[in-house]
């Protein structure tokens, strides 16, 4: 009797979600707990393993379809005892986006029928020959394994489209000048789902624009004593703890230090009241596979060096594989947010609600300041603090930042707790 396959639960008060990518195909063989599709929900992706090992016999919703929590969207055939159930061959069906009159439709598009050996379509080359109409069979494919990939689908969209039309030529206008030529190069548009986690981002931004005070202030940190440090001890660390030493833990520390020393910025505006919290849970902004992802350090003031760059380190990882675990995207009181990675000189972060500030660090550049009376060149990083307005006055964000600074500047302040 076939096993179905079902949305499993992916979080509290999630009920709808996105099917993600199907890992395996009709007719493919799996083995028990083998990941067979990823799960999308609008804080997280989850795979759904195999129940036990047999062939995907069905697939009822395809990538890109929603679904809600307990909904089969797939059946296995369980393989005998002590047999290996054979491979049946079949092309699934993918999701395609078509335009129609001007709307945008978004359906099941199914490939031509299969060859003796037919070439497997993958979704973006799917995506590609559905929104022009151009039909899998008749597009070479080269990818290995005989896949068609996304190349291939736009070298055959580009074969298969009529040539542009020209405008006749003016009749007794010999003064008039010629129309200008039809521009060269590709004109196609691509449409591509919303996953949810993007969805959410969108909605958690557009929120806090709304619904908080925001207000940014900046401050510059003269990075040259981190640097020292981390020159002197960077071999000794990574030796003994199996991680480079970056700047991120310093900064998780000074912030640890800063919002102790203003607790306002630890709080949170939950009308009537204002809500102080003794712990300090850092956020970690990381880019990961599927959108910007804020993963949580619990009771970092509790943590060391070491135990900070590990941890992030594995989130920085796991967010790219999309293996980051829901709960340790929940919650937080305070989010460092790093664009200095990707070379970002200056700029606003937006707070994460309900939390009321969000660190930004950016790019670090050799320039000229004054240090007593002379103008030297120093590694300097600018700071930006962005604050909900209705809990911390500019007294405090500018106190706060100020801290941060300070101890970053003379990180032996971390030591001794001054």
């Amino acid at each position: 009797m076939p096993i179905e396959l079902k949305v499993p639960e992916v979080g509290e008060s999630i009920t709808e979600v996105m099917i993600g990518t199907w890992k395996k195909t009709e007719g493919d063989r799996v083995a028990a707990d083998d990941s067979v599709v990823e799960i999308e929900s609008d804080k997280a992706t989850v795979e759904l393993p195999a129940p036990a090992a047999g062939t995907i016999s069905r697939i009822l919703k395809g990538a890109g379809e929603r679904a809600v929590v307990g909904e089969v969207i797939g059946y296995l055939e369980p393989a005998a005892a002590g047999e290996v159930p054979p491979a049946v061959p079949s092309v699934q069906p993918t999701v395609g986006v078509k335009r129609v009159e001007g709307r945008t439709t978004i359906g099941s598009v199914q490939a031509a029928d299969p060859a003796p050996s037919p070439a497997r379509v993958m979704p973006a080359a799917a995506r590609v020959l559905g929104e022009a109409g151009v039909p899998s069979a008749s597009v070479v494919a080269t990818g290995p394994g005989g896949r068609v990939t996304k190349s291939d689908a736009v070298a055959a969209v580009a074969s298969a489209s009529p040539s542009s039309p020209r405008s006749p030529a003016p009749v007794a206008k010999p003064a008039q000048a010629a129309p200008p030529a039809a521009a060269r190069g590709s004109r196609e548009e691509r449409y591509q789902l919303i996953s949810p986690i993007r969805q959410r981002i969108a909605e958690r931004l557009v929120e806090a624009q709304h619904q908080a005070a925001l207000l940014t202030t900046f401050n510059e940190c003269d990075m040259s004593a981190v640097m020292a440090l981390r020159s002197k001890f960077k071999d000794q660390f990574q030796e003994r703890y199996g991680v480079k030493l970056g700047f991120m833990s310093f900064f998780v520390r000074a912030a640890v230090e800063a919002l102790r020393a203003v607790p306002q910025v630890n709080a949170e505006y939950r009308e009537p009241h204002i809500v102080f919290r003794d712990y300090y849970d850092i956020g970690i902004a990381v880019g990961g596979g599927k959108g910007l992802v804020v993963p949580v350090l619990r009771n970092a003031e509790m943590m060391s060096f070491a135990q900070v760059e590990l941890a992030i380190g594995d989130f920085a990882r796991r967010a790219g594989e999309n293996k980051l675990k829901l709960e340790e995207l929940q919650g937080g009181t305070f989010t460092i947010s790093n664009g200095g990675v990707y070379g970002s000189m200056l700029s606003t972060p937006i707070i994460n609600p309900p939390q009321s500030g969000i660190l930004g660090l950016h790019a670090i550049q050799d320039r000229p300041v004054a240090v007593n009376g002379q103008v030297v060149i120093r590694p300097m990083m600018y700071l930006a603090l962005t604050y909900d307005h209705r809990l911390v006055d500019g007294r405090e964000a500018v106190t706060f930042l100020k801290r941060i600074k300070d101890t970053v500047e003379d990180p032996s302040r971390l030591m001794l707790e001054v």
